[in-house]
């Protein structure tokens, strides 16, 4: 209905919004990831360090698929490499376990978190629900679609906090009484 038009293109925006700070402050996170793990697999001397960086900054997008493959690839490449040394093998895999804490800890919390205006508890919830009803695909789309879910929640209240059950009278009384005034 064409009464409902502005309200339905604010939900619309807001949606829009909350997506595209997702992806924004996603892309923003996957950034600053593969330059640390650039920065930390030059620092250590491996071969192909900013090659297996990059790559693995990159496919972070994909929740565990990214550093799992990074690591796997950073650790194959060091062990070729450095072998008898294992501690040059152990330092690689430190750079994608430490890259990893900061992303799960600080980054995402702090940069998507807030962007998409839901606690990490939520995050959490929505990770693990989508991923075991839809897979993989499910862990692609779980940020996303929760984040539209809280939108449409938060309108829920704000309906319900206005409406005559929460304000305890009829709306039509209190236009009666501004009338009267």
């Amino acid at each position: 209905p064409r009464d409902h038009a502005k309200t339905i293109h604010r939900i619309g925006r807001e949606i829009d919004e909350v997506i595209s700070g997702f992806v924004r402050g996603q892309i923003t996170v996957l950034v600053i990831l593969g330059v640390f793990y650039v920065l930390g697999l030059t620092l250590i001397g491996l071969n192909f360090g900013l090659l297996i960086g990059l790559g693995a900054g990159l496919i972070s997008f994909i929740p565990f698929v990214g550093p799992v493959v990074g690591f796997l690839v950073g650790g194959a490449v060091a062990v070729v490499q450095f072998w008898p040394e294992w501690q040059w093998v152990a330092a690689v895999l430190a750079v994608f376990l430490i890259g990893q804490f900061v992303e799960g800890n600080v980054l995402s919390p702090m940069i998507v978190g807030d962007r998409i205006r839901l606690h990490p508890v939520w995050l959490m919830f929505s990770l693990s629900a989508f991923g075991t009803l839809f897979g993989f695909v499910g862990l692609l789309v779980a940020v996303p679609l929760a984040a539209m879910i809280g939108v449409f929640t938060r309108f829920g209240v704000q309906q319900y906090m206005n409406g005559p059950l929460y304000q305890g009278r009829s709306r039509t009384a209190d236009l009666s009484e501004d009338r009267d005034l």
